[in-house]
């Protein structure tokens, strides 16, 4: 028997290549306890849609992990990876610009509105040069996480474009500064641009501007107040205008884009000055991890994520995932932290059966922390039951084939 595991993380305890291996762990064991001797086998494909855990999707498709130093959010030096496959580059702007680079993050600091108004994305420009000095010119771009709200203007800055105030000096990082834009100097912006293919993985269809925009709508998870919001929104309509200025109307036009508000504006400058093609993030993880090809010859599909709810039924990884296996005629089981969906959601999801780890440990906290051990042990109930299967389809094989012999 041949099951593919293709699960992402689980967010907060194990990453995707963690999560799959300990149910590999356990499916073996369950398995073998069952039908012991009989041939069992895993094909890991850890997967992502398109934000935090798009790396390891990578990686664990082929691409080599690279890393380099860059700047980070605040203008610390960081060091940050991406991953590259041939001419292919997988870049997780999160590593380069995201809140939990942020200094302190994590250890009781938190984002507030200078950070919110000062953050850049200056390090994933940079992290998209590197991987333009590796000879790559097809470049995935996973979005999401981010704790700028500059409307992508570090990204250009670090492939060298130069934003100027009117006294022609260099302004600083961050969506505030913007409102100082006067011009911006092409001159010296990376040649290796025209010649190479971008790709923007996002679910975010926000504009870039307005109610629904990058400022409104994710500044205050960066710690920006209202009157924060107020100016980042107007900085950033002024940026818009000083871009149309120097490469025409399609900058204004692009502003309204679905997806241009994805991580603070990065969205709007890969779709108004790189030529970036949207397209939903799990839909390009599936695709450079070449899911459906190994499909093949498997028996039956695992996937999963932490919270398994009505969000997941939105075109997150599960679901791409069961839809994938269902074209190609695959039995899909989805394993979860927890499940808040409805009988009748789960009945109408495709999946074959859901198991979380609130089944054998019912404190969800619990559950976040011990999330491996319970992943394992999960794994060995779902392996007995495949072997108990296998058993009673053998039986009923044997006893099809003696009525045959009797016919």
């Amino acid at each position: 028997m041949r099951v593919v595991i293709a699960p992402d993380k689980f967010k907060g305890s194990l990453s995707a290549p963690e999560v799959a291996s300990r149910l590999s762990a356990g499916l073996q064991a369950g398995f073998a306890a069952g039908r012991p001797g009989e041939g069992f086998e895993t094909t890991l494909i850890p997967v992502a849609d398109g934000g935090e855990g798009t790396l390891d999707a990578a990686v664990g498709s082929g691409f080599t992990r690279r890393s380099t130093t860059v700047t980070g959010p605040t203008g610390q030096p960081i060091t940050a990876e991406f991953a590259v496959r041939g001419e292919e580059a997988v870049i997780e702007m999160a590593a380069a610009s995201g809140l939990a680079v942020l200094p302190g993050f994590g250890d009781g600091c938190a984002p507030n509105t200078e950070t919110a108004k000062g953050s850049t994305s200056l390090g994933t420009g940079e992290l998209i040069r590197a991987a333009l000095d590796l000879g790559c010119r097809h470049i995935i771009l996973g979005v999401g996480g981010s704790a700028n709200t500059d409307g992508g203007a570090g990204v250009l800055q670090g492939l060298g474009a130069v934003l100027l105030d009117a006294d022609g000096n260099e302004l600083p990082g961050g969506g505030a500064a913007l409102a100082r834009l006067d011009r911006i100097d092409f001159s010296n912006l990376d040649v290796r641009l025209e010649v190479t293919e971008f790709v923007l993985a996002s679910d975010v269809d926000n504009p870039l501007l307005g109610r629904t925009g990058a400022a409104a709508i994710f500044g205050p998870q960066k710690g920006a107040t209202p009157d924060d919001v107020a100016s980042l929104d107007a900085a950033l309509a002024h940026f818009v205008q000083v871009l149309a200025n120097e490469i025409g109307s399609e900058a204004q036009d692009a502003a309204q884009a679905p997806g241009a508000g994805a991580a603070g504006g990065v969205g709007y400058i890969a779709i108004a000055a790189l030529g970036a093609a949207r397209r939903p993030g799990i839909d390009v993880v599936l695709e450079f991890t070449e899911l459906e090809q190994r499909l093949a010859g498997a028996e039956l599909v695992i996937t999963g994520e932490g919270s398994l709810d009505e969000q997941s039924l939105l075109g997150k990884t599960p679901m791409g995932v069961a839809r994938a296996a269902a074209r190609s005629g695959i039995p899909v089981i989805a394993v979860c932290g927890r499940s808040t969906l409805s009988p009748e959601q789960l009945s109408e999801s495709g999946f074959e059966s859901v198991h979380a780890l609130t089944e054998l440990e019912s404190n969800v906290e619990k559950c976040i922390a011990e999330a491996g051990p319970l992943l394992e042990e999960l794994g060995k109930h779902i392996g007995v039951r495949l072997s108990e299967k296998a058993a009673s389809t053998q039986v009923a094989a044997r006893t099809e084939t003696k009525e045959q012999l009797h016919v």
